[in-house]
């Protein structure tokens, strides 16, 4: 039978595996391929979907980290993954992202660059060029509100400091932590990223809103500014 639909019994049985796997023992008994099978749902004639999960997670150099960073187009290079497949697995990822962020969000009060890392990170460290993120606080610090608010290319990005004084007036905020990425995965800050804090800090401080901090984003990891006695 030469249909491309047709699916091997064998691989038939694979597919069901995780899914089996799921309901009696939870999500946490699964590998990252066998969840990522879940999602792809069944094989081709030639593989099934614990193969095709296999062969994505190897183009993402079995990191999550880069998984979450391969566009649709680049999931349907791997054999077997159309345009649903690859829009499903880029669905669960961003759900996945925007959960961190939610739990993040939840804090009532930012008082430690890890509290504020935690609300950051998701928002960056999948991009693969440098964008710069702006956290508006109250006095109590109090998260009023977040946003991105430039990007730029692989090698960075361009800060406007009207803009962000513009936004932090507009929300009527009195505290600010500023963060960026770095997608090379490098914490290491630039003369131009001392120079630019030093003077957000001191524009902000002329409108009587204080700079926090200001993290750099790579992979999943940080730096601040204020920890590393920077500013």
């Amino acid at each position: 039978m030469n249909d491309k639909n047709y699916i091997s019994l064998k691989h038939r049985k694979e597919d069901e595996q995780p899914r089996e796997k799921l309901m009696h023992k939870g999500a946490s008994a699964l590998s990252d391929a066998e969840l990522l099978a879940i999602l792809i749902s069944s094989g081709t004639k030639e593989r099934s979907a614990i193969d095709l999960a296999r062969d994505i997670l190897q183009q993402a150099h079995d990191n999550l980290h880069e998984l979450g960073r391969l566009s649709i187009k680049e999931l349907q290079q791997t054999k077997g993954i159309g345009e649903a497949r690859a829009i499903t697995i880029a669905a669960a990822l961003e759900l996945g992202r925007r959960r961190q962020i939610n739990e993040g969000l939840q804090r009532s009060i930012i008082q430690s660059s890890k509290e504020a890392a935690d609300i950051v990170i998701p928002l960056l460290r999948d991009l693969n060029y440098e964008a710069f993120c702006v956290l508006y606080l109250s006095q109590a610090h109090k998260l009023i509100k977040h946003e991105i608010i430039s990007h730029g290319g692989i090698n960075g990005t361009v800060a406007d400091i009207r803009l962000i004084l513009k936004q932090a007036l507009l929300h009527n905020c009195s505290r600010m932590i500023v963060a960026h990425n770095h997608p090379s995965g490098s914490l290491k800050p630039s003369e131009a990223d001392k120079q630019l804090t030093q003077k957000l800090k001191e524009a902000a401080a002329f409108m009587d809103v204080k700079l926090l901090d200001h993290l750099i984003v790579g992979d999943v990891k940080f730096l601040s500014f204020v920890d590393e006695g920077l500013m």
